[in-house]
This record gives structure tokens, sequence and C-alpha cells, in this order.
């Protein structure tokens, strides 16, 4: 018999894997700066490599993580992402994926209703996502243009001219929604509504969903407010919408690259977005072909806390946002542009300029973003375990 290729098989290296995860080695070696003829193994690989990965990387659970829209992640994805590794699932084949096709139905059967929405798929990021909405509105209501606000995420833009439909951006109104008073004429158009602005978390005004032949609504950062009691009423409206896309690697709290797609009348969105093939067993749906099993960690997520336990993280975020607008805005040499919406806060220095006091604080606490040709600071309420008392303090002590 042929000696099984151990390479395949679970051992050792696992447990020493873990190992590493759990205690980063720091000294890190020089890396080969070519291929080599002959491999050095799996475990010296990892050890080799741990210091880089892991000892370099920035760690988006830290007490001071609170610049981006990307959370930490629950460590039940850790374990059910090794799961997904070990299977490679492959959600364009039934045979090869028969359970996960079944949790993905599973999930989108539980969430597409906090939204209004009957039906829809998973995809590897809002990008994808507002692409396969806008496809939609293309081939299923031959919409003729494609409206949003200057505030809206450039895939939208990418996603215009990908489908060669002209693309209008609308100027915002002071509170950064789109100007209701400058759209035009929308009754052919797809109007693109944002929940959760990237620069300033602001909610486009929901009221004009269902005004134009297709309104997708991009919730990818904020969508998942509809899961909070106390917060839901802030996407009132959002179920009028033909389409929205949630990114669930960002308020989901799920691993990259995790994102859904919900449309209304998936009986009319679906065909226009099918292929099918001799080697297909079942239609092919949306932009992606072959696509790993991504909601399943979504489905251990929403098992292991319940939508009170997502909700009470949710809101423990827009908390956290809330209590920094709040002590930011007490300090004379800062200007707040708003208090936080949807757990965004923007702010910037009266007595230097931004880019000095970005330079002056701890990396990881803020990012950058422009606002009528400013630069401002922006911070992002992504992270549960970030300490607000650490992130006001050393805000405070950068701008004496």
């Amino acid at each position: 018999m042929t000696e099984q290729d151990k390479s395949f098989q679970a051992d050792a290296g696992l447990e020493y894997a873990l190992d590493l995860l759990r205690h980063p080695p720091s000294d890190a070696l020089a890396l080969p700066t070519a291929l080599a003829e002959q491999g050095i193994g799996e475990q010296a690989t990892l050890q080799l490599l741990a210091p880089y990965v892991l000892g370099q990387a920035s760690y988006l659970d830290s007490a001071a993580a609170c610049a981006h829209m990307d959370p930490p992640t629950p460590w039940i994805t850790w374990a059910t992402s090794l799961w997904n590794a070990r299977l490679n699932q492959n959600l364009l084949h039934p045979a090869t994926a028969p359970f996960a096709r079944q949790a993905e139905e599973k999930v989108i059967d539980w969430l597409a209703p906090v939204f209004g929405m009957h039906g829809g798929h998973m995809c590897s990021g809002s990008t994808l996502a507002n692409l396969t909405a806008l496809w939609a509105a293309r081939d299923s209501k031959q919409v003729d243009k494609i409206i949003a606000s200057t505030a809206a995420h450039i895939s939208i833009a990418k996603a215009a001219r990908i489908l060669g439909l002209p693309y209008k951006q609308i100027a915002t109104n002071p509170d950064g929604q789109i100007d209701c008073a400058q759209l035009g004429n929308i009754s052919n158009a797809c109007l693109v509504l944002t929940a959760g602005t990237t620069a300033t978390g602001v909610i486009d005004s929901l009221a004009l969903a269902g005004q134009a032949k297709w309104t997708h609504i991009d919730a990818a950062w904020a969508g998942p407010l509809r899961l909070s009691a106390k917060h839901a009423d802030l996407l009132a409206g959002i179920e009028r919408a033909d389409s929205v896309a949630v990114s669930a690697h960002k308020w989901l709290f799920q691993p990259k690259d995790s994102a859904l797609i919900m449309f209304q009348q998936p009986e009319l969105a679906n065909p226009a977005i099918s292929f099918g093939g001799g080697y297909l067993a079942a239609p092919n749906i949306g932009v992606q072909g072959s696509r790993g099993a991504a909601a399943i960690s979504l489905l251990a997520t929403l098992m292991a806390w319940g939508k009170k336990g997502m909700a009470a993280r949710i809101d423990q975020a827009m908390s956290m946002a809330t209590i920094l607008a709040e002590a930011l805005s007490k300090e004379d040499k800062l200007s707040v542009w708003a208090m936080p919406i949807t757990g965004v806060t923007v702010f910037r220095p009266l007595h230097i300029s931004t880019q000095q006091l970005y330079q002056r604080l701890p990396e990881g606490i803020v990012s950058t973003c422009m606002l009528d040709n400013q630069q401002w600071l922006r911070s992002v309420a992504a992270n549960p375990l970030a300490d607000m008392e650490t992130i006001i303090a050393a805000i405070r002590g950068a701008i004496k």
C-alpha cells in the first residue's frame, strides 16, 4: 500500500499551532528569499511565520483598537474557520457542501425577515453584495441609472462601471444624508441609500425607500442595529427596500469574507442573477461561483449568542461611542462633527492640524477621513473590548 501523505492528516502540529496562537513568539527570523527546492516541514514553517503573521498583526481586540469598522472575532469563529479549512466546502456544488448550503439557508431564513426581506444569499463582502443587488435591479427591473449620495461607498461606483449604467452622485445635506431636494426624477432609477456611511456612520433618509424603480440599501455597517430593540428604529423603513446588503464581518463580528445580500422578491431577483451549466447540479446564483462556507461561522455565532447576545454587544458599542463623543465635546481644543448616530465619532483639533494630532495618538485609536475638504479624525465603536477610559485619556494627553 502507498503510504498516506501526512500533510493531509491531523496531528500534533495543530496543537502546536494553537500554542503559537496563544503565545506568539516575538523573535522573527528572515524569511526565504526564493522558493526552496526542499520544504522545511509544517511545524518549522509555523514557527518561522508566527512572529510575522501573529507578532506583526494589528490586534482588533486590543484596549485601544477603535479606528476602523473591523471588529475582533469571537473564538467560536476561530474553531469553525478551522473546520471550514479542513473540509474546504464549495457552495457551488451541493455534493461538496451538503450541510454548508443548509447552514446558509438557515442563516438567511433567520436574518432576512429582520430587514423585511424574503430571501438572499451570502457572498464575500458588501462590495459583491452591492454589485449583486444592482445587477438584479438592472436585469429584473431594467433600471437605466444608479443614484447615490457623494457619501456612498466606492463599491457603488464600481458596480455602476461594471454594469455599464450611468452613475449620478447627489450632494449631501448638512446632516450628511443624501439631499432629497436634489434627487430629481428617480422613477426609472436604482436609488442606493446608505445605512451607516463609511466616514460618519450617517443613515440616509429611509423614507425614500420604495420611491424609485428599485431601492437598494447598503447597510454594510449599520444593518445589524435591526437586531437591537433599543436601536432598530434607526432603520425604520428598510423593509420597503428591494434589496439590502449587510457586512457580517463588521457588526456581526464575523471573519473576513462574510456578507449578506437579501431581496424583497427573491423570486424576481434570483432568475436575473442565475446561471446554469451542464456541470452544475443547481443554478449558480450571484456573482461568485466557488465560495466557502462562511455561513457556518455566522450560524455558530448566532446560536451561541442568540439575538439578545448579539444585540447586547452592538448596544455596548453604541454606548461606547456616546461616552467618547460626550467626553470629547467637553474639550475646548476639539470640535466634534456631530453626536454619533451609528457608533462613529468624528472630531478634529482646533489648535493644531488634524495630522499633528493623529501622529501624537497611539496607533489604532483613530483613523482619518475627509469632510468638506477638511481632514477629521474618526473613531469607530466596532470593538466591544475597547477601553474608553484609556482612549479618552490618550486623546486628552495628545491635545495638551
